[in-house]
């Protein structure tokens, strides 16, 4: 199973991660590879986007492809420190996830 990790500083705690460092470089990787199985997501990755924008992106995709881009048995984390940012992507991929 592939693991993403999204963060623009911190390193994953473990093994098997690929580590993208901003917004851009995480809608690249998925543009080529698709949406991981296993994502953490960190809130602030600096000028170009944010964890939430990635999200909202993945789940557009998903919508656009009838539910074929986030794999079965999706799971993800939000390790980000920034409290309103972790609610926020908590909360739009746990309501998405549970009505798709």
């Amino acid at each position: 199973m592939t693991k993403l990790y999204i963060d623009d500083e911190r390193f994953p705690k473990g093994d098997g991660f690929v580590v993208v460092r901003s917004y851009t470089d995480a809608l690249e990787y998925m543009t080529v590879m698709g949406c991981s199985k296993y994502i953490s997501f960190d809130h602030d990755l600096g000028d170009d986007g944010t964890g939430f924008d990635v999200v909202k992106w993945i789940v557009e995709r998903d919508l656009d492809s009838g539910g074929e881009f986030i794999p079965e048995n999706f799971q993800y984390n939000v390790h980000s420190a920034n409290p309103v940012g972790r609610a926020n992507i908590e909360g739009y991929l746990k309501c998405y996830l549970r009505n798709r």
